[in-house]
């Protein structure tokens, strides 16, 4: 939410700039939505019930704790300013309430669903449910072309969580959802699914093979898992330290450590031919992000279960099966492994095209001599 480059002074009036304005986007749809406010809440889930029914009573839905405000003159003006920017920023978005109340019926159904065992959510934290759906259905407004889609409460709660600030979870999740939003979307799901099978066939051809077989419906089972960055399948503070490191994208193909790792094989290769071979090193498929390498691992150190079963449903049942089981350390250490691996790969394939083509390049020379003998 902060550019890297910004102080702390640049950051304190940044943050209340998003603070205004995202208090004018909610007031914005509430106001044109006055029935949305409301949580609609099945009156059997007493505890949601009555505090869904609270927190619209006492206002909280439009009331937000902001930033320390400095009371000056000079703050004043700069105060007016920027509410000012927040109303031409949130005036110039036409809200479509018919598609905005759609929203808000599926956010209804998935803010209930959201992970309430949480500590954050127990007791009087019930509350910060009512925080969440207000976050997605401000996004779902302001952002159309996105809108609400299945999965995204259990990534906004991650933030609201971590976080604890309405505000900052707001603007954090809607940056990475500008990231990641494509993946919502049928041709993101299927590029993504397919991206990884690529990558699974090139690490292990069998286990390819046997998961692409017509009865087992491919990788489609990995969706959930690269959306959601694994949340279920590890216990939920790993799940949490596990979207840290893949949001820090210290290990990618296109990162400081591959283009060592890559250079390190490139120059023994060249020591073993004393000099003779060197190709230019094709850039590496940067399109293969670490969390692809996060799932390759997962199916890899599960390949044996994976290969004993024989179709859809017992695939999807072993699956479902490793939820909240699976042990991040040794994850990550085969995903790093199978990371570097291929790093390596990609520069030994690269040496042995380069060395057939020069073979290649040989034989045609030793024929064309021969022609002319």
């Amino acid at each position: 939410m902060y550019p890297c480059t910004s102080t702390a002074r640049e950051r304190k009036a940044l943050a209340l700039e998003l603070f205004v304005r995202y208090k004018m986007m909610k007031c914005r749809w509430q106001s044109l939505m006055p029935s949305g406010t409301r949580m609609r809440v099945d009156e059997s889930d007493t505890e949601l019930y009555e505090a869904a029914l609270a927190y619209q009573q006492t206002g909280n839905s439009c009331n937000l704790k902001g930033p320390d405000v400095d009371l000056s003159d000079e703050r004043n003006e700069q105060m007016t300013f920027i509410e000012l920017q927040a109303k031409v920023y949130v005036d110039r978005h036409q809200i479509n309430v018919h598609d905005l109340h759609e929203a808000i019926r599926i956010i209804d159904k998935d803010v209930p669903r959201t992970e309430r065992v949480l500590d954050y959510y127990q007791n009087e934290g019930v509350t910060n449910l009512m925080v969440l759906r207000d976050i997605l259905i401000t996004f779902a407004a302001f952002h159309p072309d996105v809108g609400y889609a299945q999965g995204m409460n259990d990534l906004v709660s991650r933030f609201l969580e971590v976080l604890d600030s309405e505000v900052d979870a707001y603007w954090c999740c809607t940056f990475y959802f500008e990231k990641i939003s494509n993946d919502f979307k049928e041709e993101g799901l299927i590029r993504k699914i397919r991206l990884e099978e690529q990558l699974l066939k090139e690490l292990d051809t069998e286990l390819h093979t046997h998961l692409l077989q017509d009865n087992m419906n491919g990788l489609t089972f990995c969706h959930r898992w690269l959306l959601l960055g694994f949340q279920r399948e590890f216990e939920h503070s790993e799940a949490i330290r596990l979207f840290e490191i893949l949001s820090s994208h210290h290990l990618e193909l296109n990162s400081l450590e591959a283009e060592r790792a890559r250079d390190s094989e490139r120059m023994s290769h060249i020591q073993k031919e004393e000099g003779k071979i060197r190709p230019e090193l094709p850039s590496a498929n940067t399109d293969y992000t670490f969390e692809l390498f996060i799932c390759a691992a997962i199916l890899l150190e599960k390949r044996q279960a994976l290969l004993n079963c024989m179709d859809e449903v017992e695939l999807i049942q072993y699956t479902n099966s490793l939820q909240g089981k699976l042990d991040l350390n040794s994850v990550l250490q085969r995903a790093e492994e199978v990371f570097f691996s291929y790093c390596n790969k990609s520069v030994l394939d690269c040496f042995k095209k380069s060395s057939m083509e020069q073979k290649k390049r040989g034989l045609f020379s030793f024929k064309l001599m021969n022609l002319f003998s």
